[in-house]
């Protein structure tokens, strides 16, 4: 009888490397930066509130796993620069940080329209290129994860900016992935639908909204922190290594059809 040889499953395992996990006191972020540790890797997490994220990071060494945390304003861009290019390159970025102003269109004012756009874009984009930039010297690859929306890829209404900042996540990531690939660094988006976290609690207070988002959901239920975690370890693992420029859509069905 011939011998089959069998292919080699990929590992989802992290052990060795180093993951930056921003907006990481909570809800998204904090299960990402949970799930990497999980998984192996030194995380470090980054949020405005010391006291949020060294808590976070306590709670994820006492699970045994490896997690410092490092206090920093996404917004404060020299900063962030400057903290990322101290420290040793990052394998793994999940660029989480972010927020929304729900409203009509026509209420919009230039301050919501630039808070949101400053934190979850310009600077989502310079979290990105200072990571990159530390993996480009060192000559390392990596896998950068910025985090982005089912509604980068459809409207809604009220959320006119929101859609637009994560329709830019989008174009920037394929962007990145052109010119990041020949490095060896992956840049692909997670999109999720509306999950349960303490940013969106407020929205679902209303019962006709939640009615709305839920039938939508095909899936018909609202989406938990840990329906992302798996997502998150596969894109920063070698599971996904030939993955890059690539949108990892987890909604329930939303943009089925």
């Amino acid at each position: 009888m011939t011998a089959v040889l069998l292919p080699k499953s990929p590992s989802f395992r992290l052990d060795g490397k180093r993951a930056l996990v921003t907006g990481a006191g909570r809800g998204i972020g904090l299960a990402g930066a949970a799930a990497l540790a999980d998984a192996g890797a030194h995380v470090t997490l980054v949020a405005r509130g010391r006291d949020e994220i060294e808590a976070a990071a306590k709670a994820i060494r006492d699970r045994a796993g490896k997690a410092v945390a490092l206090p920093l304003d996404m917004n404060d861009l020299p900063a962030v620069a400057e903290a990322i290019g101290q420290k040793d390159p990052f394998d793994v970025l999940l660029n989480n940080a972010g927020m929304n102003r729900p409203m009509p269109f026509v209420d919009v004012t230039l301050a919501d329209f630039d808070a949101i756009m400053s934190l979850n874009v310009r600077s989502a984009f310079f979290a990105a290129q200072a990571v990159a930039r530390r993996l480009i010297s060192a000559g390392r690859s990596g896998s950068i994860i910025n985090v982005s929306s089912q509604m980068g890829h459809v409207g809604g209404a009220d959320r006119t900016v929101y859609c637009a900042s994560k329709f830019a996540v989008e174009g920037m990531t394929r962007a990145m992935a052109v010119e990041l690939g020949p490095h060896g660094i992956r840049a692909n988006t997670l999109c999720p639908t509306y999950i349960e976290t303490p940013m969106t609690a407020p929205y679902f207070m209303n019962a006709a909204f939640k009615d709305r988002v839920l039938s939508k959901i095909k899936l018909g239920r609202l989406g938990q922190v840990e329906d992302l975690t798996g997502a998150i370890v596969f894109l920063a693992s070698d599971a996904s290594s030939l993955m890059t420029g690539s949108s990892l859509i987890v909604d329930g069905g939303w943009t089925a059809e």
